[in-house]
């Protein structure tokens, strides 16, 4: 068998996940398969599930019905702090960041909880040499040595997604889980992330949800598209473009949506 024939490793599979919240099916029956270095992309309209996904595969929330493999191992039960002890770290949609502390202190704080030194809160930081070289590490990483003393409520927002995503690799996942990096930066910002996420790509396998679709198709190997909970199509940027269900999805087949600008991008019209 050639190397282009090596099926690819598989680090990351969902079997039949279903979650409902009442009459609601957030997740539905949904199998997944991520590979090991990619970066893979979850995208679907508004309420398509995407961060009900991503927090079963964190651990924050439990799914009704199926299993969650990580690297061959059922995870599906497995706690938050289980999971990331186990390599999965999540970057938040929303801040997670300590505000009143530095970035330093922040990103230590990140690699105590992976390593689990003890330590006096903040008051024995700069004194773990580990911690110390861990927490520098991850600021290089993702451009922030030159504000590692700042306080992080001083820092724009563009910059603190920054040191999210550090806060996440300080604790050396092999899958990274980023839920919408990008929101709320302007172009300057977005690009930077857009930068470090694709010198991911390889040393980290990442599943990325982020609404912004030009990012999307820029940073992916593989998209994944969830409508109403379920998943209805896997495949490569040029794959997923050409999709019937997923062109529908986004535009409609009403004679209504033909006007619309569409927002998948390289896309020139159904049937095109």
């Amino acid at each position: 068998m050639s190397h282009a024939d090596t099926p690819p490793h598989v680090v990351l599979e969902t079997h039949g996940l279903t979650k409902r919240f009442g009459g609601l099916v957030a997740t539905d029956d949904c199998a997944l398969e991520v590979h090991s270095g990619e970066i893979h992309a979850l995208i679907g309209p508004n309420g398509a599930g995407k961060t009900t996904l991503l927090a079963q595969l964190s651990g924050e929330l439990l799914p009704d019905r199926g299993r969650i493999l990580f690297e061959g191992r059922d995870i599906t039960r497995l706690p938050v702090h289980g999971r990331v002890a186990a390599g999965i770290a999540r970057s938040f949609q929303i801040t997670s960041l300590f505000n009143r502390l530095t970035v330093r202190e922040n990103l230590a704080l990140s690699v105590q909880a992976r390593t689990g030194h003890s330590f006096d809160f903040l008051g024995t930081v700069e004194d773990e040499s580990d911690l110390e070289t861990g927490a520098l590490e991850a600021a290089e990483r993702v451009g922030l040595l030159d504000v590692l003393d700042q306080t992080v409520g001083t820092l724009s927002h563009g910059r603190q997604r920054q040191l999210e995503l550090g806060v996440a690799l300080a604790c050396h996942p092999r899958l990274l889980l980023l839920d919408e990096p990008m929101a709320g930066t302007d172009p300057e910002e977005s690009e930077r992330m857009g930068t470090l996420i694709l010198s991911l790509r390889g040393r980290h396998t990442v599943i990325l949800v982020e609404h912004d679709m030009d990012a999307v198709f820029r940073l992916a190997d593989r998209i994944s598209v969830l409508v109403a909970g379920r998943l209805i199509a896997t495949g490569t940027v040029d794959d997923i473009r050409r999709h019937p269900e997923v062109i529908a999805a986004y535009l409609g087949d009403d004679e209504e949506s033909e006007g619309r600008a569409h927002p998948l991008p390289g896309h020139t019209g159904i049937g095109a």
